[in-house]
């Protein structure tokens, strides 16, 4: 079982009269084929321990007549995974999904995933055998939510279960966020999560995991060791299909990825979470909330900062980055520092540009540190989720702090803030933009252009007579 942030799961279940809607959830409720069913069943509860997950479901039935169309658009916009059922014995019932149910689907921006689910096989032909995977491959190439095809039968009970324990995987384990259908490769998110997983668990930092180090990812994630003969059928595996995924020292970053990759070619998509949540992921592969211990201003009036042992790690970082210690940043280096990150957060506004550059255009320390100042400034959990993801392994709690009150400061003629805003106002052409850009060190220029969206200049300045 796997850790997940869900305590229930919704699933609506729709499909065209006669389909086996009613008898599916029956059969799944009671374990037995009913001899008679209503048109339409109210809620259904499968307890928590009806699956691995431990997570109830709800199953909500729908009507399909036009009537209730309303009700039913309710309840799939409500849904957390839809199941869509077709009859195995009516080919037509499996042409309406593509020509009326995901047309509707779209209609309502439903976006969760769907579960195409084919009953009545114990009533379908012989002669009208279809491949399962034809039709899915068909389905995915129009409708990227389709997260799985089955087949079942209420009457026999046959994969019954399994319909409700996909459409709850699909909810829990998702492939969307991990997997691109159209590239049939892992998403660029994806990659970066899975790139800073391998840095953390590459101690010796030699760019590939030892035997000890992917024994120790395994008991992590897995609370398992990997013994010798395992890592050694990983490597060969890996080593025949990726050969630049091994190398002398161990499972280079390729491999790494090969091996998740793996995990979802099997089907396995909640082992490969498994991993992700315990580094700390949510479904959007972003940092959770709770990993994240912001500080918290009590007043209007305070701010906060970077702490002293941020700023030194940042530096440190800065070293680390610049790599031909010219003491500035290209472009490039910049866009390794946050290769780790989801995104970079200062390709756009408000943090794009808005520190000084060197005669090259390079990001200078002094720019470095500002931006991380005003990204502090203006939005804190952002600062400390990306801190988190460029390799800060102190306590969370102790790299960000708030400011004492500005009204206490002014009471004692002094202050311990290392960051000041200022607000710059003024009439149009008034040269409000020139002295931001003055702060910065830039060049001063005759032509105007109007500033439409806010701007932000952030520098270090030399305090005259202070020490």
């Amino acid at each position: 079982m796997t850790k997940t942030d869900r305590n229930a799961v919704r699933v609506v279940v729709a499909g065209d009269r006669g389909t086996g809607k009613s008898s599916l959830i029956a059969a799944i409720a009671s374990e037995s084929f009913p001899d008679t069913v209503l048109p339409v069943l109210p809620p259904t509860l499968l307890p928590a321990d009806y699956f691995p997950d431990h997570v109830p479901i709800t199953v909500i039935d729908t009507s399909s007549s036009l009537e209730k169309q309303n009700k039913r658009n309710e309840e799939l916009k409500g849904a957390d995974v839809v199941v869509l059922t077709y009859a195995c014995n009516d080919s037509q019932s499996f042409s309406r999904l593509s020509s009326y149910w995901f047309r509707e689907l779209q209609k309502l921006e439903v976006t969760v995933p769907i579960i195409v689910v084919g009953c009545k096989l114990d009533l379908r032909d012989e002669s009208q055998q279809v491949s399962l995977e034809r039709l899915m491959a068909q389905l995915l190439q129009e409708f990227k939510n389709v997260a799985t095809c089955i087949e079942c039968s209420a009457a026999t009970l046959y994969q019954v279960p399994e319909v409700f324990y996909f459409a709850q995987k699909a909810v829990l384990h998702p492939v969307e966020p991990l997997f691109d259908h159209e590239s049939q490769a892992l998403t660029d998110k994806c990659v970066r999560a899975l790139r800073r997983i391998f840095v953390l668990c590459d101690r010796d930092m030699d760019d590939a995991l030892n035997d000890a180090e992917l024994s120790d990812f395994q008991v992590r994630c897995f609370n398992a060791p990997l013994e010798l003969p395992q890592i050694a059928d990983v490597k060969t595996v890996v080593q025949q299909d990726v050969p630049e995924g091994i190398n002398s020292h161990g499972l280079t970053f390729p491999g790494f990825l090969y091996i998740h990759n793996m995990f979802l070619r099997k089907g396995n998509p909640e082992t490969f979470w498994a991993v992700l949540r315990y580094f700390g992921y949510d479904n959007d592969l972003k940092l959770k909330d709770n990993f994240l211990p912001v500080p918290s201003k009590t007043a209007p009036d305070q701010s906060v900062e970077l702490t002293g042992e941020a700023v030194e790690f940042l530096n440190g970082i800065f070293r680390l980055l610049d790599t031909d210690k010219d003491r500035a940043l290209k472009p490039s280096e910049v866009d390794k520092l946050f290769c780790t990150a989801p995104e970079s957060p200062w390709n756009d506004a408000p943090y794009n540009n808005v520190t000084e550059r060197t005669d090259m255009d390079y990001m200078s320390l002094n720019g470095f540190l500002s931006q991380w100042a005003l990204m502090t400034l203006l939005d804190p959990p952002c600062t400390l989720a990306n801190l988190i993801y460029i390799g800060y392994s102190g306590n969370p709690a102790a790299a960000l702090r708030v400011t004492r009150r500005r009204s206490v400061d002014r009471k004692k003629q002094t202050t311990e803030r290392n960051v000041f805003q200022c607000y710059v106002f003024g009439s149009k052409n008034a040269g409000k933009s020139a002295l931001l850009d003055a702060l910065l060190g830039r060049p001063f220029s005759n032509n105007y252009t109007p500033t439409t969206v806010e701007k932000f200049a952030a520098n270090a300045i030399e305090l005259i007579g202070l020490r």
